[in-house]
């Protein structure tokens, strides 16, 4: 185990926590110095919303300068049921004040009477809108990297993993992602079963294959899925809902499958506060920098 800074980089194996019933996206606060106190975060600049689909929306956050930048979407979290992305503007701002093409985008979800794959498939073109609303604006693209945090975690794993299974009815030219970023994501289905039936209609039991289609866990092992996808997951050690152990069996699953993975647990850092724009921001605009 090594330290850096506020977060350590871990590849110890870790006792499976109780996972709480409820996971949902909370406000987003920063942490203040190294007691892991929360504080609000800064106002931020907004960015301009977009319809990107009929009843899908998205915010756009673009660099000052263009040319030449990575493309970045975010995707919400709240246990499948909504996905609500305001708690994502102040890192999205950062994130593009820092040079990056930046969308926060909105899915189908289970509240509004989504299943399974219908907020996979949104999420897979909110990337193809995102790449092409980056070239609309005259950048382009260095690098394709989906971030979703907690149900948005599972989101975007598979749409990194896999997407090209789920885009139907997507007006853009295709885009594959090259980079995916979780932030203590719900990866494994078979911990979190009773708050993804909704979303797949029904237990595992009635229809296993289709949850099998689901998992990211189970796609990440497999060494012919997404040759050359680069992956960072950031989780906080004190979070209650999701455990740092499914961030870890994640990474494992996916070393099993060849691909490059990095993982860096948080010290201090809970479930709701891991997508903060100063939490988040500091790691993943490192990791952006260090891409080839």
């Amino acid at each position: 185990m090594r330290t850096v800074g506020c977060w350590r980089t871990t590849l110890r194996s870790a006792a499976v926590a109780s996972v709480a019933a409820g996971v949902a996206l909370a406000a987003g606060c920063a942490p203040d110095g190294a007691t892991g106190v929360a504080r609000p975060e800064r106002p931020s600049r907004a960015g301009v919303v977009e319809s990107y689909l009929p009843g899908r929306s998205a915010e756009v956050f673009l660099p000052a300068a263009l040319g030449r930048a990575p493309v970045v979407v975010l995707v919400p979290g709240g246990s499948w049921q909504s996905a609500d992305y305001s708690g994502l503007r102040p890192l999205a701002a950062r994130l593009a004040d820092a040079g990056s093409v930046v969308v926060a985008a909105g899915h189908r979800a289970v509240a509004a009477g989504a299943r399974f794959p219908e907020p996979v498939a949104d999420v897979v073109c909110s990337v193809d809108f995102a790449v092409d609303r980056a070239r609309r604006a005259g950048v382009s693209a260095t690098s394709v990297v989906v971030v979703g945090h907690s149900s948005g975690g599972h989101l975007a794993a598979l749409a990194a993993l896999v997407g090209d299974q789920f885009r139907a009815g997507c007006p853009y030219p295709p885009s594959r992602p090259d980079a995916l970023i979780g932030l203590a994501g719900t990866y494994d289905l078979a911990r979190f079963a009773d708050l993804a039936e909704p979303l797949f209609g029904g237990p595992a039991s009635a229809d296993p294959g289709r949850w099998r289609r689901g998992d990211p866990i189970a796609w990440a092992r497999d060494p012919e899925v997404a040759p050359g996808l680069r992956i960072l997951l950031l989780h906080g050690s004190a979070d209650p809902l999701v455990p740092v152990a499914v961030s870890e069996a994640f990474e494992q699953a996916l070393r099993a499958g060849g691909h490059r993975v990095e993982l860096l647990v948080l010290d201090g850092v809970d479930h709701s506060r891991v997508f903060a724009a100063g939490v988040a921001g500091p790691p993943i605009e490192r990791w952006l920098r260090g891409r080839p």
